[in-house]
């Protein structure tokens, strides 16, 4: 692999990166994360997070999200 091919892999590496903390970001403002079905437990310093309710969705939509872009 050429420098050149490697830096605009690196380059697209980082936009897409970017790019997907942007939307992390925007879902945790519209309350992603703090869904119904999201379990969190805490004792002292020790804090357990599971994430059901948003796998759930985040099941649901990209399975709607592929199923349509993959249809043929």
């Amino acid at each position: 692999m050429e420098l050149s091919q490697l830096a605009r892999l690196l380059v697209l590496a980082g936009v897409a990166l970017a790019g997907l903390g942007a939307l992390l970001w925007v879902l945790t403002g519209l309350g992603v994360g703090r869904l119904p079905g999201d379990l969190s437990f805490g004792r002292g310093n020790v804090r357990v997070f599971v994430p059901l309710g948003t796998m759930l969705l985040l099941s649901i939509v990209l399975t709607v999200a592929l199923n349509l872009l993959l249809r043929r």
